[in-house]
């Protein structure tokens, strides 16, 4: 019994470690994203109220409304991708449609005409904060590191012996070591010291990764909100995330050079990986009318608690020529035809959004040409994610989700968001524009990561329906890492590139 105890923590702690920092970047960076008109006006919605995104973002928003309103999201996505991966260029692309979202907004005028409430709304919403569906794909001539080393780093942290390294890391290393990417190293006595990696790095190798992602971080909304004298309102969401990740990775390493007597050709691993999880998180905010034309805006967002379900499977073949030729291995014959299964909680980063808006407006006559200009500034602490283990694992599973933290906390830091948009109306038609700069959310400054949104949009309303049409240019500069080592600087693919979101917006009064 305590064999098969033992077999399963080493398991557990295998698969958590296929986890990286990278998944708790997934859930926190992301751009704006909501109705058509918030869409339009850069995602500015901190202090403007009157649209079901309030709830995404202030939910004191939701206290503008006085009446009872239903609302259909839908967008198309265009991802173009470029990577510089060691000096070479490589280019992916990929076009989504998706339903983002839909909402209800229930608004009621107080009941007493002497009452300081001077109306309550309840929202209900459900809205796509982000998109996964992407392609991945980069390759490059490597001669400072090796996807392999991660294997070593590994055997050697955990003082593997060759039991352990057969059966014990069927997700990774196992399967390096039983196809002889990694082999036992020995001193002149043939007494066993380590481990090796076939991989000649010095000679460089070539490699390449190529990755299929899916899936959507969805937000189910629950607003209320109360509108006090018409100037102070003050609301609260209980936001639930609903989170969906797929990913299909083929990597591969190949020999750079002709040697054909170097005891290494080649090695491919591919990962199927998929993720799904639910929270609970608490989203509170405040809007004051100090004049008739201006609104300021505080919102907090509470780390989000989120718990998942991660699903693993893995495959590899290593040619190793004369060493021991070609040989394949699969997590699945390892464990009996079943994927890894390991559950886990993330913690999100907070955030904080202070936002201040100048409305122009007749108001006499509202019909009249009206607009606004309005600004949110948002902080958010990236380097506050954690990740709390849920599965029993002992010490083991408990320090490395402890070695997880540091290297999240190490890796990123808390940055700003800055959005400006504004609206110009002439009876029934609107006009929008608007532009956003996300910051970088890494510590290391030699990671060139922002992201720059201008957008712009129209929109028409006429006895109770109401149409918006949005259009957004978002410039990507980030980073994808093919693997993390520990002992040496991680080599990584410079992203840049564009995402074009066309969203549609359509509205009812009820």
């Amino acid at each position: 019994m305590k064999k098969y105890l033992y077999f399963f923590i080493l398991l557990s702690c295998s698969f958590s470690k296929a986890q990286t920092p990278d998944e708790a970047l997934r859930s926190a960076w992301f751009t704006q994203n909501g109705s058509a008109r918030v869409v339009a006006i850069g995602g500015v919605m901190g202090s403007l109220g009157g649209d079901i995104s309030a709830a995404n973002i202030n939910p004191a928003g939701i206290g503008l409304y006085k009446t009872k309103e239903l609302v259909f999201n839908a967008g198309l996505l265009n991802n173009n991708n470029n990577f510089n991966y060691r000096d070479t260029l490589n280019n992916s692309e990929k076009n989504i449609f998706r339903l983002s979202g839909l909402g209800l907004v229930l608004g009621q005028g107080a009941k007493y005409t002497s009452s300081k409430l001077k109306s309550t709304a309840f929202a209900i919403s459900f809205n796509q904060i982000a998109n996964y569906q992407n392609n991945i794909s980069f390759k490059g001539l490597n001669n400072y590191s090796s996807f392999s080393e991660q294997y070593l780093e590994e055997l050697v942290g955990d003082k593997a012996d060759t039991n352990a390294a057969l059966k014990n890391y069927i997700f990774g290393s196992s399967l390096a070591f039983r196809t002889y990417l990694v082999d036992t190293l020995a001193d002149n006595t043939g007494k066993f010291i380590g481990y090796k990696s076939l991989v000649p790095i010095s000679t460089g190798v070539i490699q390449e990764y190529n990755a299929q992602t899916r899936g959507a971080y969805n937000e189910l909304a629950l607003a209320f909100a109360g509108n006090y004298s018409d100037k102070f309102y003050v609301g609260g969401t209980i936001a639930i995330p609903i989170i969906s990740y797929k990913r299909e990775l083929e990597y591969s390493e190949k020999d750079a050079t002709n040697n054909t007597n170097n005891n290494f050709s080649s090695f491919t691993y591919k990962e199927s990986f998929q993720s799904s999880g639910v929270g609970l998180g608490l989203k509170l905010g405040t809007i004051y009318k100090p004049a008739e034309f201006i609104r300021l805006g505080l919102a907090f967002h509470t780390p989000q608690i989120i718990s998942f379900r991660d699903k693993i499977r893995a495959s590899m073949t290593t040619n190793t020529e004369a060493y021991a030729g070609t040989i394949s291995e699969t997590s699945d014959a390892l464990n009996s035809n079943n994927p890894g299964e390991r559950n886990y909680t993330l913690v999100t980063p907070y955030r904080v959004i202070a936002s201040a808006s100048y409305v122009f407006r007749e108001v006499e006559n509202t019909k009249k040409q009206r607009a606004f200009l309005s600004a949110d500034i948002e902080f958010v602490n990236y380097k506050g994610a954690r990740f709390l283990k849920t599965d029993d694992g002992g010490n083991l599973v408990k320090d490395y989700y402890e070695t997880l933290n540091n290297t999240t906390k190490n890796t990123y830091k808390g940055n700003f968001n800055f959005k400006l948009g504004g609206e110009i109306k002439f009876d029934p038609w609107m006009f929008r524009a608007g532009v956003a700069y996300y910051g970088s959310p890494y510590k290391a400054e030699v990671i060139n990561a922002d992201r720059l949104v201008l957008s712009g949009g129209i929109g028409y309303r006429h006895h109770g329906m109401f149409i918006d049409l949005a259009y957004a240019h978002n410039i990507v500069n980030d980073a994808q890492f093919p693997y993390r080592l520990n002992d040496k600087a991680n080599t990584f693919a410079v992203q840049s590139g564009n995402v074009q979101n066309i969203m549609l917006t359509l509205g009812f009064k009820l």
